[in-house]
């Protein structure tokens, strides 16, 4: 961990182009902050345990993602992966498995669309009209 006041996972982000301009102004109201949230989040690469083409399907997984959705990000990974040997269709599966995040909306809505069409007496489709 960096010392209080030091930015080196912040720096190195930026100077790699791994920074997200969205961070700024978080960053310049508590770079600490920033610092230990960024050293958090790129301890597993630094470890070594995983591959660098899996990082960057973690990292397409992550920017793509319904809670993330960072195209600058998806950009600059799917290009690293395709560098690193990933295909198309490797990206691709990644793109299907993280989509399977947004998922959770229609899962959580459907029911309660269903229950306040009964509330009003308004016809169901028949698969669900019970």
């Amino acid at each position: 961990m960096a010392e209080i006041g030091t930015t080196p996972v912040t720096d190195g982000l930026k100077a790699a182009g791994g920074w997200n301009q969205a961070w700024d102004e978080a960053a310049a109201f508590d770079p600490d902050w920033m610092e230990s949230f960024l050293a958090m989040g790129t301890t597993s690469w630094q470890r070594g345990v995983l591959d660098a083409k899996t990082l960057e399907f973690l990292a397409i997984a992550i920017d793509a993602s319904c809670t993330h959705m960072y195209a600058p990000g998806v950009r600059r990974h799917i290009a690293k992966a395709l560098d690193l040997g990933a295909t198309p269709e490797e990206i691709l599966a990644v793109l299907q498995a993280v989509a399977v995040l947004g998922i959770h909306s229609v899962a959580l809505g459907a029911p309660i669309l269903a229950q306040e069409m009964r509330d009003r007496g308004m016809p169901l489709p028949a698969a669900i009209d019970r």
